[in-house]
């Protein structure tokens, strides 16, 4: 399912969170929100993002860790800076870095 639909951001692409101090690699794409109400919920209300926009799955990084974060389509912009990221998974299914995309290892399915 590596189907992006409209989707502004293509999987393998670097973004970076509008509001948080993290950059990422874009590794899968839900159309629409899928995660648990819960979570949703766990977001302040203030910076709450809407569901009913693409939702992305990243390999993520900031000055402390790595991890793998969910982010709405609004709050994510290109990452402009040339820079690989250093998540340790990026390597399971991408290679090759461009400056701004990670090319696909091979095929995948899910």
């Amino acid at each position: 399912m590596l189907k992006t639909g409209n989707a502004k951001f293509q999987i393998g692409q670097t973004v970076k969170h509008r509001i948080y101090p993290f950059r990422g690699v874009i590794f899968d794409v839900d159309p629409t929100f899928n995660n648990t109400e819960e979570w949703y919920q766990s977001i302040p209300e203030e910076v709450r993002p809407r569901k009913d926009q693409p939702f992305y799955h990243l390999f993520a990084e900031n000055d402390d860790t790595d991890y793998i974060a969910y982010v709405s389509e609004q709050n994510l912009m290109p990452d402009e800076s040339g820079q690989p990221v250093q998540h340790p998974q990026i390597n399971e299914i991408f290679e090759d870095f461009d400056g701004s995309i990670y090319k696909l290892r091979g095929p995948l399915g899910h």
